[in-house]
């Protein structure tokens, strides 16, 4: 009698695609063999193993997050397969920032000779975002480079793509964190309140926009930190915190001191849409708990963008507010960051002594 477990692979229909090695199998799924160790695609010509012995996977990289290497073929064949999905992507990145009329998802996939689910799972593996949300990110860096002191905010916002200024309008305060008109004058006509202060890792600067904290920021000197600030909005008033902003300085202080008790406080969040899925996925971390970059970007559902993960990281402009000090290389050696590696590992500290 054969054991339940060959039985059950024999039945599986993929078992067939694999006996037939057939090709068009390969993007479907990948097997491993627990024998050996290592997964290959279902048309390789490698000697059949013993069903009893082999494991289906969705993907190569769950077969690597169960413990298993591709063997030499199949290294080869996603390496290939890797540059084939790469040179697709970036001619549809093309062909998005090229249109007058963002294309929309079935014409994208039919250039690239795709259909329409798996061209989406496959540009969003590559870049990190949905087709339409690098259309709308590119619009929006778009906007952001033209606004300028004498620039027509309508011609800008028909030569980014929106069809119209209600629906650019709709938009505005996600695509600029203001009205594109305080926007194009630095930051006119907005108020940021700030104050600086020391705590145990050094100087910091926190401060506050209209809808919410904008803006933690460490540093050694408190000049660079209010240079790095007016940078940002250099027609924005920027405005002395009064007794009432104190109040709030001290939650930030305290947080820092103490991360373990939560930072309750509105905040002014403003990055790309990839970032803010990242700066998500960072604030789900528990405090005295840490993830690697592979981790955050297998979180998101963008495995292969590790290193943009790492890159969305030093862009955050919200320290401990937005933990990226809790994203360590895989090994968990801490790398990069943005106010310094010892500052990185002293709110590791804190966080393990409470």
């Amino acid at each position: 009698m054969k054991p339940a477990a060959m039985t059950a692979i024999e039945q599986d229909p993929r078992w067939a695609a694999v006996q037939a090695r057939d090709p068009a199998a390969d993007r479907q799924f990948v097997y491993a063999v627990k024998t050996t160790g290592i997964y290959c695609r279902p048309s390789s010509p490698t000697r059949l193993p013993r069903p009893e012995n082999v494991e289906f996977f969705d993907s190569a990289e769950q077969a690597e997050a169960a413990g298993y290497r591709p063997s030499r073929r199949a290294a080869a064949s996603i390496t290939h397969v890797a540059e084939q999905h790469a040179a697709l992507v970036s001619a549809a990145c093309r062909q998005i920032e090229m249109a007058e009329e963002v294309p929309g998802l079935e014409a994208l996939a039919e250039s690239a000779g795709m259909s329409a689910s798996h061209f989406h799972r496959v540009f969003k593996a590559v870049t990190g975002l949905t087709p339409k949300a690098y259309a709308r990110a590119r619009r929006a860096r778009k906007v952001r480079d033209q606004l300028g002191p004498g620039v027509s905010v309508t011609e800008v916002i028909y030569d980014a793509g929106f069809n119209s200024n209600s629906r650019f309008y709709a938009d505005s305060a996600q695509v600029l964190g203001m009205k594109p008109a305080d926007y194009r004058a630095g930051g006119a006509n907005n108020e940021i309140r700030f104050a600086l202060g020391e705590c145990s890792l050094g100087h910091f600067l926190v401060a506050q926009s209209g809808v919410g904290v904008c803006a933690i920021l460490l540093g050694d000197d408190p000049d660079a930190l209010l240079r790095d600030l007016q940078d940002k909005f250099p027609r924005a008033r920027l405005i002395g915190g009064d007794s009432g902003f104190e109040q709030l300085v001290a939650k930030v202080i305290g947080f820092i001191e103490a991360p373990r008790l939560g930072l309750d406080l509105p905040l002014d969040v403003r990055g790309t849409a990839f970032q803010e899925r990242v700066w998500q996925a960072l604030r789900e971390i528990p405090p005295g708990s840490t993830a690697s970059y592979a981790e955050i970007a297998e979180r998101i559902g963008s495995p292969r963008a590790v290193r943009a993960v790492a890159q969305a990281c030093a862009a955050n402009s919200l320290a401990v507010a937005i933990p990226c000090h809790r994203v360590v290389r895989s090994d968990g050696n801490l790398s990069g960051y943005r106010w310094g590696v010892e500052r990185k590992r002293r709110l590791l500290e804190l966080e393990a002594e409470r």
